[in-house]
């Protein structure tokens, strides 16, 4: 497997994370995906998903404040990376690509 390569998951929630920017945590982006794209996801697969691309190097996590909404629990706040900038500004290269080759979805 190259090291270019994500899964569409993983490219869709690096993208939803570069969108939110300091706002991105679990439930955010999983709101942000439900309203922009209408798709239902699992809090526990995003949260899966997001320390396989901080592992990988894509995203760095902080924790914020403790808060009484939360029942005293902090949220975990996602990152771009250096590097997860560069592979999705690698990816939309790549798509841009292969739509441009598609005839019949370019008129």
């Amino acid at each position: 497997m190259s090291k270019n390569y994500l899964g569409e998951f993983e490219e869709l929630l690096l993208t939803v994370v570069a969108i939110l920017g300091d706002k991105a945590y679990g439930n955010a982006i999983k709101e942000e995906i439900k309203l922009l794209l209408d798709r239902d996801v699992h809090l526990s697969a995003i949260h899966m998903t997001m320390y396989r691309l901080e592992d990988k190097g894509y995203v760095t996590s902080t924790y914020g404040g403790a808060t009484s909404t939360r029942g005293g629990r902090r949220k975990r706040y996602f990152r771009l990376t250096s590097a997860g900038l560069a592979i999705l500004r690698h990816l939309k290269d790549q798509r841009i690509i292969l739509w441009k080759l598609l005839p019949d979805l370019n008129k």
